[in-house]
Order: structure tokens, then C-alpha cells, then sequence
């Protein structure tokens, strides 16, 4: 008798399991790469106010630029607006941005609208914006997150010199958000194996980072942190933030206590491990002013989170745990 395979299969249902991995065209990294690359001229220069002090200007040896060095923490899509009204009519060639995650949301966003090419450069490490596909801008005063494959960087450049000359301060929200994202990204119902290695290594990095105050392991941690969340998603801790940033607290200061009481949720593996790292960080303690019934509708509309978080959360879930953190 005639062996038939597709006889054999035919009726059998196919289960098909595919993942997509998405990051930007090219990603360069090492100290001082950004003095080996060669800019653009005629190029946009997205930053923050003492860029140009600080040297980073003159640092990355930039010629023939535009500049707009006005984004503020926390930036607003008023921001955005102002940038394109004042450089739309100018004929440059990309758009590099210089500066941690407020700075990189903003350029990307920006050159998204214009469809301008894009060079990302942190100058703090902890965002992940730089090779992530999301921009977090205020909208009426409130965050939201935007998630758009046209907000990629076309080339990324990560270079630890930046790190050398950060306050402390800095390295500590930025390295405790990183930790946010890999490890609220490794719980995320939208990750696959290979953002779970990502996100994993990155936490290892990070956590080794932090404990020794190794710069070189948490520039390597938060570019690893990026690349694996921005492929399946922060949860829990990111929704409950935005409210305490929204009320002046800074993203990583917020996501410290935000994010490890997700990870007590959500029984985390990295519970623990999260709590030491915050400790070890000395974050103040925070107070949400905003009344509780207002704050979790906020939260709870924030699908692009919450569909991700490994466990279904309640509005009454929601008032507690921003009851235990006022507490």
C-alpha cells in the first residue's frame, strides 16, 4: 500500500505558534560610539535644557544643526505641537534625539508626523525608548502611552559615556524603571519565549547594576530591558503609576512602589528580588492626592496594560492597592 503523507495530515488541525520580535534598523552600543559615528548635517536636535552646558552637543561633534532644547519632564503633546509649528517649514534632514525617555518620546513623535528619519540617543538608561516602539506623552494633563511602528528609531546609539556624568538620583529612577519594565514585561501575557530570555537577562544585568553600582551592567541592562518589553508589554505596576505621575512624581520614583506591590499581586518570581532593589535604592515613600473612585477608572482604562497582566484585576483590587500605598 502506498504511503500518502498528505492523506495522512490532512484532516489533522494545524496549530500554528508564531511570534514577531520588532526593534529598529540598527542599533549601535559601547562607550564612545557615539564619537566613532558619523551625524548628519542639516539635522534636528531633540533635547532637553542643558544639553548644550553639559557638552553633549559638542561631544557628538554634530555640524550644521537645528535645535529645539525646551522638552520637559513628563513632556505634553503641546510640546510636540510646538516643535512641529516652529520646524515644519524647515527642509532638515533627521531628527536625532538627545536625552533620557522624555526627550526620545518627544523626537520620535515628532518625526513621526514628519516623516523625518530618526536617530535616538540616551543620555540616561532605563526608559528603553531608544529601540522601543511606544511614546508616553500629557494629554489634558493625564499620560498616555502610544504604540506605533513608525515611532522606531531608525538607528539607535547607546553609549555609556553619558552615564559617568549622571547624579546619582538619575541612575537610580532610570535603573528602577528598567527593572520595572523587564520584570512586569516577563509576566506579560503578550511575551513568548524569546522576550522571556530578554527580559530575564535584563533583570540579571540590572539587578547586578544596582547592587554594585556597575554603570557598564545597567547601560547593558536597560538596552536588554528595552528590546524585550517593547516586545510584549509592561502590566500592572505601568497602569497604576501614570496616576502618581501625574501628580509630579518621577516615573521610576512611582514605579518603585508601584510595581512591587503589582508584583505582590501578581506573585511575581521577581517579587522579592524587586522589593531588595528598592530597598537598596532608598525611594521615599509616595501619596496619591487624587480621590481613589476617580483614580481607578483612570487605571482601569488603560487596556493596553491591564490586557497584558497575567491575573484580572477589579476595581476594588485597584482602590487597595492604591490604598496600601498611601498607607
Amino acid at each position: 500500500m502506498d504511503f500518502n503523507l498528505y492523506q495522512l495530515i490532512k484532516n489533522i488541525p494545524l496549530i500554528v505558534i508564531m511570534y514577531t520580535i520588532k526593534q529598529p534598523k540598527k542599533i549601535i552600543f559601547g562607550k564612545n560610539s557615539c564619537v566613532e559615528y558619523i551625524f548628519p548635517e542639516n539635522s534636528l536636535v531633540i533635547t532637553s535644557n542643558g544639553s548644550m552646558k553639559r557638552g553633549w552637543i559638542e561631544y557628538l561633534g554634530i555640524k550644521n544643526y537645528h535645535i529645539f532644547d525646551k522638552v520637559e519632564p513628563n513632556p505634553s503633546m503641546n510640546t510636540v505641537e510646538k516643535i512641529i509649528d516652529e520646524f515644519q517649514n524647515i527642509d532638515f534632514s533627521y531628527v536625532i534625539g538627545l536625552g533620557g525617555g522624555s526627550s526620545l518620546d518627544v523626537a520620535k513623535f515628532v518625526a513621526k508626523k514628519l516623516h523625518k528619519k530618526k536617530i535616538m540617543i540616551p543620555t540616561t538608561f532605563g526608559s528603553g525608548s531608544e529601540v522601543t516602539r511606544i511614546s508616553v506623552l500629557k494629554i489634558d494633563g493625564e499620560k498616555k502611552s502610544f504604540h506605533d511602528d513608525n515611532l522606531f528609531a531608525d538607528i539607535s546609539i547607546i553609549d555609556s559615556f553619558f552615564i559617568y556624568n549622571s547624579p546619582i538620583e538619575i541612575i537610580k529612577n532610570s535603573a528602577i524603571d528598567a527593572l520595572a519594565q523587564c520584570s512586569e514585561g516577563f509576566d506579560s501575557k503578550n511575551g513568548n519565549y524569546f522576550t522571556k530570555f530578554l527580559c530575564n537577562y535584563a533583570f540579571e544585568l540590572l539587578e547586578e547594576g544596582v547592587m554594585n553600582m556597575d554603570q557598564e551592567k545597567i547601560v547593558k541592562g536597560s538596552l536588554a530591558s528595552g528590546l524585550g518589553f517593547g516586545n510584549c508589554s509592561t502590566t500592572l505596576g505601568h497602569a497604576l503609576s501614570y496616576v502618581f505621575s501625574n501628580e509630579g512624581y518621577s516615573h521610576g520614583h512611582a514605579l518603585a512602589h508601584t510595581t512591587l506591590l503589582a508584583h505582590e499581586f501578581n506573585k511575581s518570581k521577581y517579587y522579592e528580588r524587586f522589593k531588595k532593589l528598592v530597598n537598596k535604592l532608598d525611594f521615599s515613600r509616595i501619596e496619591l492626592k487624587q480621590n481613589y473612585d476617580d483614580a481607578s477608572k483612570m487605571i482601569l482604562e488603560d487596556r493596553k496594560h491591564l490586557d497584558n497582566n497575567p491575573l484580572e484585576i477589579t476595581k476594588n483590587d485597584v482602590i487597595s492597592l492604591l490604598k496600601k500605598i498611601n498607607d
